[in-house]
């Protein structure tokens, strides 16, 4: 099982930070820092821990916030840039913290930390208190920013304003009227960067789990005259949407909402398997229509949860274009292995197929303990 994030964001953190600072203030007393930030630190998460060390960068600092912002702003100079390190970027998430935690009542200096700091880790989870408080100059800010020659500002506009953003509160706000952040989205749905673009497809992404006739009609319009890269957008932002096999997004798409398939010859083996092992699942499908088809191709496993209660979990697997009677063989390998992002227990699982969205059942397999 992979090792919780947490353990890459120890005491090592707040003993770089200390120094970083100490070396651009010789004043900093980079000992009592670090005593002070790893006192309770053990049992927290890895957001708690951001926190945990800005509340003590903030009894350390300066009492001034300006001031305090500088010397932050100056020890980043004394860190390695973004160079892809795992959890590298991360050692200036107390930075960011510090800002959202310590800087509302002074929005221009907070802005002014969160355009630099954003660039060496992401401001998207600091920016959305300024959002919720200062919504008018926030989005004036973020417009601003939609032009930024750095992408890494830029994908703050659209990542920052995600109404469901994983591991923030959500911006209840925009969940209700999603027309703001969906201006800023029209500046940035050609951003020359795929970094951007993704962030853009994901908060289209969160539009359609709240209102999704928005999200297709969006999805519509920004398919007219689209080059590929915007069209990539599309298909991403309506994942879930397909998932959920609504009509408007399978329409977008191109795919027709009922396919004349049927589903022959389906293999689940081995019917019994342990925890950590894998299941193979196989089946043809074939073009019972007379005319050509295009169909989307994902299957279900209905996961059973620590209660007993199942839960589905949807998996891509292909884009078929049938020629009339043609049939294809599909198979795919499904680890059992424990992760931290799913945890597996015993019991019956069914498996589903979806085609162009509607289900059809392929059968089960019993996962036993290992």
């Amino acid at each position: 099982m992979a090792e919780p994030l947490r353990n890459s964001f120890g005491a090592a953190i707040p003993k770089r930070i200390g120094a970083m600072l100490q070396a651009v203030d010789a004043a900093f007393d980079a000992d009592a820092f670090v005593a002070d930030a790893l006192r309770g630190y053990e049992p927290l998460n890895l957001m708690q821990r951001g926190r945990h060390i800005a509340h003590a960068l903030r009894r350390h600092l300066p009492d001034d916030y300006d001031a305090a912002i500088a010397l932050l702003l100056a020890s980043v100079d004394h860190a390695p840039a973004r160079d892809g390190a795992p959890m590298g970027a991360f050692l200036f998430l107390p930075y960011t913290e510090f800002v959202s935690l310590h800087g509302l009542d002074h929005f221009a200096t907070s802005m002014r930390a969160l355009h630099a700091l954003t660039q060496r880790f992401t401001g998207e989870f600091s920016v959305r208190p300024f959002i919720e408080r200062f919504p008018e100059l926030a989005l004036a800010q973020l417009r601003a920013w939609a032009s930024d020659p750095n992408e890494h500002v830029r994908r703050l506009v659209s990542e920052g304003t995600r109404p469901r953003l994983p591991w923030a509160a959500r911006l209840r706000a925009f969940q209700r009227d999603p027309a703001p952040t969906l201006a800023l989205l029209e500046l940035l749905r050609d951003d020359p960067s795929l970094y951007v673009r993704r962030s853009v497809a994901n908060h289209l992404n969160d539009i359609g789990k709240d209102h999704p006739e928005v999200l297709t009609a969006v999805a519509r319009r920004w398919m007219v005259d689209a080059g590929e890269e915007r069209q990539w957008i599309v298909r991403h932002a309506l994942r879930s949407a397909v998932k959920r096999a609504e009509a408007g997004a399978l329409e977008v798409l191109g795919f027709a909402h009922e396919a004349r398939v049927a589903v022959e010859a389906v293999r689940i083996a081995p019917k019994r398997v342990a925890i950590g092992e894998s299941v193979d699942i196989g089946f043809t499908l074939r073009n019972t229509g007379a005319a050509a088809q295009r169909v989307l191709v994902d299957y279900v496993v209905f996961y059973v949860k620590a209660n007993g209660e199942a839960r589905a979990k949807v998996f891509k697997l292909r884009t078929l274009d049938l020629a009339a009677g043609e049939a294809v063989r599909i198979a795919k390998r499904l680890s059992l292995e424990q992760r931290t992002t799913r945890t597996h227990y015993a019991g019956r699982h069914r498996v589903e197929l979806l085609v162009n969205g509607r289900p059809m059942p392929l059968g089960e397999f019993v996962l036993v303990g290992s």
